[in-house]
């Protein structure tokens, strides 16, 4: 009988040490045998130690019939352990990597079930990260991708943890053997059209006969990537700060960087801090789309430039560049008559109006630009309302989403709009909170 060749046990409590307040550690579990050892190995441990509570969850993909009985059997395994289960069916989309959406529906299930202060705990090892980086190599990627995956990481409202990345397959199967474990085996893992799989079966093997500490020296590599990604990010940083100056649109909601401090940077260091700032609201762009950023940079002051990418686009407006996703990429749905304005109004797609002060009377509408607009200032007259837009310095992206208040066909207000936003005399302003990023739009 095959024996472990590491203390498993202890060599996990110690990755998991400064994780040990977490209300929850949840197991990603998908039956095989990695998520299999780790899930004993976890339940085994909170028989003797004093760990957060635990729970699995399953990713149901429905991509082969096989797996429709994989649920049952991840049940059957979490009940003999005292574990709770929980089942989340996904729908893979349609794509030119089938391995990529499917990844990418099951961490769109990890993200909506973690909660604050739960730890979701993936099994990939040593292998699978030296799997990784030679996958990564061969696509060209940089050093962010040379480094791997990541041992821990933010994800949704709580945080992803791989407790196993220093340990190897052969451990982790010497430990099943030892403990009599019984798992799924995918029958996909061993499709060689999949590039990891082809890679597993074909290349590593006939690595190993040469050099027989590939694994390992690549996964020591993707390490020192690892540091030095550390590096660059914190290179990113200090090159942010002057950039995340304060907008007189900030109460828009919207991430935004001013131009000028990034446009001075030496190109390499531009697409090190762009990069730093998009990993949190996008999928990076590869090398050949990194002349979006040129465009977009080097664009004419009356230019509007774009540069669309994976979950959204960069806009360009008032000597600032603004990351807009979600809902900010649809032209709103009507509003139409605000019946009781001493509530507040919820736009549909569009954030939330109130009043502040004396309510004007009424009957009072809620309209969005469509040209042509004129509305009447004291002591001004008439003036056209794009012309007031511009004098303000509105970034265009924002114009059709601003809630203009009518009465019958007089234009009163334009929300958030300093001498736009109501009557001083009258003691009344109309205030606007838009969506943001942080309400879901990405």
């Amino acid at each position: 009988m095959s024996q472990p060749t590491i203390d498993l046990p202890a060599k996990l409590l110690l990755n998991l040490a400064l994780w040990r307040n977490a209300t929850t550690w949840r197991i990603a579990f998908s039956g095989g045998l990695d998520s299999t050892v780790l899930l004993h190995l976890l339940a085994d441990l909170s028989k003797t130690e004093p760990l957060p509570a635990l729970s699995a969850l399953h990713v149901h993909h429905g991509l082969q019939a096989a797996a429709d009985a994989w649920p049952q059997h991840c049940q059957s395994v979490c009940d003999a352990l005292g574990v709770p289960l929980q089942v989340v069916h996904v729908q893979v989309q349609s794509g030119a990597s089938l391995e990529r959406a499917a990844r990418d529906a099951r961490y769109g299930a990890f993200v909506e079930a973690i909660q604050a202060n739960e730890l979701l705990l993936t099994a990939q090892h040593r292998d699978d990260q030296a799997e990784t980086l030679l996958f990564r190599l061969l696509r060209g990627a940089g050093v962010r991708g040379l480094s791997g995956m990541p041992r821990e990481r933010v994800l949704g409202r709580g945080h992803l943890l791989r407790p196993l990345l220093d340990v190897t397959r052969a451990e982790l199967e010497a430990y099943a053997t030892e403990h009599q474990l019984t798992w799924i085996e995918d029958p996909s893992n061993q499709d060689r059209q999949f590039s990891r799989n082809y890679l597993r079966h074909q290349v590593f093997p006939v690595m190993a006969v040469r050099w027989p500490q590939a694994m390992a020296t690549m996964a020591r590599s993707a390490g020192h990537l690892s540091e030095a990604q550390g590096l660059l990010d914190d290179l990113a940083q200090i090159d942010l700060v002057g950039a995340s100056t304060v907008s007189d649109f900030d109460w828009l909601g919207l991430p935004s960087l001013e131009l000028a401090p990034l446009a001075k940077l030496s190109a390499a260091r531009q697409r090190n801090a762009l990069s730093h700032w998009l990993t949190a609201l996008t999928r990076l762009p590869d090398s050949d789309h990194w002349s979006g950023w040129d465009d977009l940079r080097d664009a004419t002051g009356d230019a509007r430039p774009i540069w669309r990418l994976a979950e959204g686009e960069l806009h360009r407006s008032g000597g600032r560049i603004w990351w807009l996703s979600g809902c900010w990429l649809r032209i709103p749905p009507s509003a139409g008559a605000w019946a009781d304005p001493s509530t507040a109004l919820v736009l549909p797609e569009n954030g939330v109006l109130t009043f502040t002060g004396q309510i004007p009377a009424g009957p009072l509408q809620i309209r969005y630009r469509e040209g042509g607009e004129v509305m009447t200032l004291p002591d001004r007259g008439h003036r056209d309302l794009k012309r007031l837009l511009n004098e303000r310095g509105v970034p265009g992206f924002a114009r059709g989403r601003l809630p203009l208040l009518y009465r019958d066909t007089q234009l009163l207000a334009v929300a958030n709009l300093r001498g736009l936003d109501g009557r001083e005399q009258e003691g009344w302003h109309l205030h606007w909170d838009p969506l943001s990023e942080d309400q879901g739009l990405s």
